[in-house]
């Protein structure tokens, strides 16, 4: 029965997805039939079936583009099988993808980001965004879109979406929104960021050339005038509100609702500690009003009557108070003073109303101290032989020399909470104690004979404040040669992360570990393809057709379906390739119908930036892992964007041009 059960299972998905594959094989079929040539007829074929595999998730993406990657490698050796002289992609460059500018670039990215992040320079951008935008997912948005969309215009949009991954990681763990409510707004705006400058995407920097070049070829009264840097400007800037208005007003709807580790890490430990040990807890920050009792008391004298811990405290004009060698029991209370307590609802609410508090709706104070990556609830047990056996909290003074706040002491099968004096108990062999503490100080504490930590499973992130001068310094430099240089992108990039390699703001180990391996063997995949597309002729062959279809109507229905041929092929292929295909054909089409060829070709420049229905664009695979994203997650939120994408820029440009 139970094999039955496994093979029923097995087969009943293949059962569901016959329908969608006959249709994509009937679509395969009929387009090779109508091919020009053998060659194009594979290659329409293969183009078929990475959209199928795509669409449908038949196997994660990248083992679908690195599967599409060998079928083209094996056309070699199958070609007089399949009716082809040679294969569809030379061998020899088979594997350039993994090599090329935006694979190498890409991986230079990833590696400068984790160095700032190691800095704890990313935290700070991250607490001040939550200083501005709180804990809300609408007023979070539009400060990071629009930031990224900002900087992606004067830099390589793969590289400001690599550079805010961290900060985005951060503000979800601290903010409980989770990731992949944040990523695809950022990396969509991202995109939308290189419209804004002539320097802000690759097609849009490689225009001018292709227009000069198509000006040699044209009489002196059809020449073309280059554009200018900010020409592109408004278009730009409405694509990006465009794209920060949808997913504030869409976001609920198209934006899918699961949580990522970094956003549900606290709540699933503190539904732990419910469980085991009957506790509640929660960190809030409360404000010493003028007129509070509790003005001149010192900690000791209000934690255990009123079962509240507080382990963080900052007076106005000084310096936050927290972890080991800050707080103690002697401690004494100010006003205006901002607490951090842990304490569960109900005894929070009766500590407010007895000494007039005032309670903060979220941590601002401690934001980022208290940030779930930074501190949070732990085990720790006293083993046989520790020497606090027979001492208590109180005498070993457990807080100020650990960096521990004891919040429970389970025992013989009881726990014990804050309130029950346990502080003043005397510890015993096989104590387990409940704790808040900072993950610094756990770590710490885990290498002492004295403890045994149970919690195993919290950030041991070694952070490196000393050397945010030097990663400060290799960004620059390295940023400065994208702008100021002609050198390659991937060589301008590779100087800043070898840098900060050697100078100590990261290691080796830890830049390899900051690659997203999948996202590098996704893209690295796709580049044969899109090669086969473009030297086969199949991209030539589908602009043809649609010419011919369109050929007689308006010219505004002629430039949009340029604009929808620029999107399409930007999705199977290069972008920089899109627009070296699309910008001669649009200059000729664009005389011959008596419009603008410099505006048909501007048109297919902008338009190559169209990339949000599958994560074949940089971006989108760069946050498709880090997102939890599925594919029919890009296509849902893509597809509305994809749309709004083409009616913006199409009423800018008519606008402006």
């Amino acid at each position: 029965m139970t094999d039955q059960v496994t093979f029923l299972d097995k087969v009943e998905p293949l059962i569901r997805r016959l329908p969608s594959l006959s249709i994509f094989a009937v679509l395969a079929v009929f387009l090779a039939l109508v091919a020009p040539s053998i060659e194009v007829a594979w290659v329409v074929t293969l183009l078929v079936l990475t959209i199928y595999l795509f669409a449908f998730e038949i196997v994660d993406v990248d083992i679908a583009a690195v599967s599409v990657m060998v079928l083209l490698g094996l056309s070699s050796l199958f070609a007089p099988f399949m009716g082809l002289e040679k294969g569809l992609v030379d061998n020899k460059h088979l594997f350039d993808g993994f090599s090329s500018n935006a694979v190498i670039s890409i991986i230079a990215v990833m590696i400068i980001g984790a160095g700032l992040d190691k800095t704890g320079l990313m935290s700070k951008v991250a607490a001040f965004i939550l200083k501005i935008g709180g804990t809300s997912e609408n007023r979070i948005i539009p400060i990071i879109s629009g930031t990224v969309g900002f900087i992606s215009s004067f830099m390589q949009n793969v590289g400001a979406a690599a550079l805010f991954l961290p900060v985005v990681s951060r503000i979800s763990s601290r903010s409980g929104v989770p990731m992949s409510r944040l990523l695809m707004p950022m990396g969509f705006t991202a995109i939308l960021g290189g419209t804004m400058t002539m320097i802000g995407s690759s097609p849009l920097i490689l225009l001018n050339d292709l227009i000069e070049t198509s000006n040699t070829s044209l009489p002196a009264a059809q020449q073309m005038e280059t554009w200018g840097l900010f020409s592109v400007t408004p278009i730009g800037a409405a694509l990006i509100i465009t794209g920060i208005l949808y997913f504030v007003i869409a976001g609920r709807f198209v934006l899918p609702k699961g949580n990522t580790e970094s956003g549900t890490d606290a709540s699933d430990s503190m539904d732990y500690f419910h469980d085991v040990y009957n506790m509640d807890y929660q960190i809030f920050e409360v404000v010493v009003t003028d007129n509070s009792d509790i003005i001149g008391k010192h900690l000791d004298d209000v934690e255990t009557q009123y079962r509240v811990r507080i382990i963080a405290t900052k007076l106005s004009g000084h310096g936050t108070r927290i972890g080991p060698g800050a707080l103690d029991r002697d401690t004494g209370i100010s006003a205006g003073m901002v607490l951090g307590v842990v304490a569960e609802p109900q005894d929070l609410e009766h500590f407010i109303e007895t000494f007039d508090l005032r309670k903060r709706d979220e941590l601002r104070t401690f934001a980022e101290d208290l940030a779930s990556n930074k501190a949070g609830i732990a085990e720790v047990v006293i083993p046989p032989g520790s020497k606090l056996v027979g001492k208590s909290a109180r005498d070993v003074w457990m807080r100020k020399t650990y960096g521990i706040a004891m919040v429970g002491l389970h025992r013989n099968g009881e726990t014990m909470h804050e309130g029950d004096d346990i502080r003043n108990m005397p510890f015993s062999s096989g104590d387990t104690l409940v704790v808040h503490t900072d993950w610094e100080s756990l770590a710490r504490i885990e290498k002492d004979r004295d403890f045994v930590v149970i919690t195993t499973e919290y950030p041991r992130e070694e952070m490196r404040p000393q050397k945010v001068g030097w990663a400060l310094f290799f960004f620059v430099i390295a940023l400065s040669m994208v702008l100021f240089t002609d050198i390659r992108l991937s060589v301008a990039l590779l100087t800043g992360a070898i840098g900060m390699v050697i100078s100590g703001v990261i290691n080796i180990d830890e830049a390899y570990q900051a690659v997203s391996w999948k996202t590098v063997f996704l893209l690295a995949s796709l580049i044969p393809l899109g090669l086969a597309v473009e030297q086969s002729g199949t991209a030539k062959w589908i602009a043809d057709q649609t010419i011919l279809v369109v050929g007689h109507m308006p010219i505004w229905v002629i430039q949009l379906s340029i604009a929808m041929l620029a999107t399409f092929f930007t999705l199977v292929m290069s972008n920089v390739g899109a627009t070296v295909l699309l910008v001669p054909l649009a200059v000729n089409i664009a005389i011959g119908v008596g419009a603008s060829p410099a505006v048909f070709a501007l048109t297919v420049a902008i338009a190559t930036s169209n990339s949000f229905l599958i994560p074949t664009h940089q971006v989108n695979a760069l946050i498709m892992g880090p997102g939890g994203y599925r594919v029919p997650d890009f296509i849902k939120a893509g597809s509305i964007m994809t749309i709004l994408f083409l009616m913006v820029m199409m009423i800018m440009m008519n606008l402006f041009f």
